[in-house]
């Protein structure tokens, strides 16, 4: 056993038995980690932090070789970010991006770039008058650093370069050119400028990626790619993506 410090996020929780939190994190130094918060829910008091999903805290806690789920016994709150918190579109964006980061990360599968991809974009959230562009760069640089994007820098089946008419199939998870499309009846066309941007963005860092302009065809046809990817490679639609296309709706 060793007593191992973190800076985390918050990325879910949920009650354990009566008095406990099972809450997961994702940490600069470990990755996504799993802990038990003893007796918390019976006595707020005992962590300085109340463990809000996408705040960020310090973390004390017992790592063990025998099991995934480690005991927390210090949580306290380094940053909130309430200036996300006061409104509600962006509340659930951040909250999408933690789901997401939990959903895509194995447990203590480290990657720094992801940590700071989460912080910059909830940073960003706070003061930038566009919320929904800071959440599809983080769906690509989220995607592409995990390894879990789709291909798009050619034809995914002969490996060819991309001319024109490709489609883009969700099955294969990339593009297939004119000669391979019959491979995948159900792939959709695709515009070569949406192509354009999700390469730009993956090879951009944040800031130059936030400076790109996106007209709205491209931006909307960047959500249902982006979104049908992710319900069909990860068999299912994320609770935050569903609360964000009823925000759709309703305005």
């Amino acid at each position: 056993m060793s007593i191992e410090k973190a800076q985390a996020l918050v990325l879910r929780k949920r009650d354990f038995r009566e008095t406990s939190l099972i809450v997961d994190f994702y940490s600069r130094e470990f990755g996504k980690i799993s802990g038990l918060l003893k007796g918390v829910r019976s006595d707020p008091g005992k962590f300085a932090s109340n463990l809000e999903v996408f705040s960020l805290n310090e973390i004390v806690f017992y790592r063990k070789s025998s099991t995934s789920l480690y005991l927390v016994s210090q949580a306290d709150k380094t940053q909130n970010f309430t200036g996300i918190r006061q409104n509600i579109e962006k509340t659930v964006l951040a909250s999408f991006m933690m789901e997401l980061v939990g959903s895509v990360m194995q447990l203590e599968d480290q990657n720094e770039d992801i940590y700071s991809l989460a912080i910059n974009c909830l940073k960003e959230l706070e003061t930038n008058y566009n919320p929904v562009k800071i959440a599809t760069i983080f769906k690509i640089k989220m995607l592409a650093l995990s390894g879990f994007k789709p291909h798009f820098d050619s034809c995914i089946a002969c490996g060819s370069k991309i001319m024109a008419q490709s489609k883009f199939s969700m099955a294969h998870g990339g593009l297939l050119c004119s000669s391979c499309c019959h491979r995948d009846t159900s792939s959709r066309s695709i515009f070569r400028g949406t192509i354009a941007t999700i390469l730009h963005i993956e090879k951009s860092d944040f800031r130059s990626s936030l400076n790109l302009g996106m007209n709205p065809e491209i931006k909307k046809e960047l959500d249902v790619i982006l979104n049908s990817f992710l319900n069909f490679h990860l068999g299912k639609e994320l609770r935050s993506q569903k609360v964000i296309n009823k925000l759709a709706v309703a305005v």
